[in-house]
């Protein structure tokens, strides 16, 4: 597995581990194993169908297939970058940046299926060669693939101490991830030990951005991470 480096402002170089090709090629595999199983349930289930007139066949297969066709943008969009192959194998796509990836990121990689496996897996041998494992339609949306097993526990990495009467502030938190939130951290803690106050602006730009935060409370940057990081402990340490 090899590492994957995200250069910040300033050379601050955030890492994590890239999932291996071997790990995302049994992912599709296994997500191949439930389209095939989908199908032959299909054709045993939809067999009297055969009689009918060759377009209303057509018209058919077309509305069945279509579970089959939108898998993996489908599951990637509401499972936050997993099918059900990533979850086995656990890993997740996400942003180049780190961060969990939009459903036109889903949609560009969904896309670059057609020539990422269905001409000559051309997309298994360019992950071989490139350092961050992208296939084409890693690189086109601007993501990567991350392993998720060596992950510590969010107990362990984003703990923060809180007092009995704490009153969190944005309950919205709760849409950031385990994985989110210790990139979060691990950024804030690097970005101040080195006062790189530009990515500390971009930090927070970016976690306004995907939590849905209208009213910031905080009037630094620094403050409103760290409170940012507190509510989601606050959120999630009976979860």
């Amino acid at each position: 597995m090899s590492e994957l480096q995200i250069n910040t402002t300033q050379n601050v170089k955030i890492a994590f581990n890239a999932a291996g090709a071997g790990e995302r090629l049994l992912a599709f595999l296994i997500d191949m194993a439930i389209k095939i199983g989908y199908m032959l349930v299909l054709n045993w289930t939809f067999g009297a169908f055969d009689n009918m007139d060759q377009w209303s066949q057509i018209g058919i297969n077309t509305v069945l297939s279509f579970p089959v066709m939108f898998y993996t943008l489908a599951l990637e969009s509401f499972l936050q970058g997993q099918t059900i192959g990533k979850r086995v194998m656990k890993i997740r796509v996400v942003k180049i940046e780190g961060y969990q990836a939009f459903f036109s990121d889903y949609a560009v990689r969904w896309f670059f299926r057609i020539v990422d496996i269905y001409i000559l897996g051309l997309g298994f041998f360019v992950m071989l060669f490139n350092n961050k494992t992208q296939r084409l339609g890693d690189m086109a949306a601007g993501t990567a693939v991350i392993g998720l097993k060596e992950s510590v526990k969010i107990s362990h990495t984003i703990l923060e101490n809180l007092r009995d009467d704490y009153k969190p502030t944005y309950p919205n938190v709760i849409k950031l991830s385990d994985n989110d939130a210790r990139i979060i951290k691990d950024t804030f803690s690097t970005a101040r030990t080195s006062k790189d106050y530009q990515t500390l602006i971009k930090l927070r730009t970016k976690i306004i951005e995907v939590v849905g935060i209208k009213d910031v409370k905080q009037k630094s940057d620094m403050e409103f991470i760290e409170v940012i990081l507190k509510d989601y402990n606050f959120y999630t340490q009976d979860m």
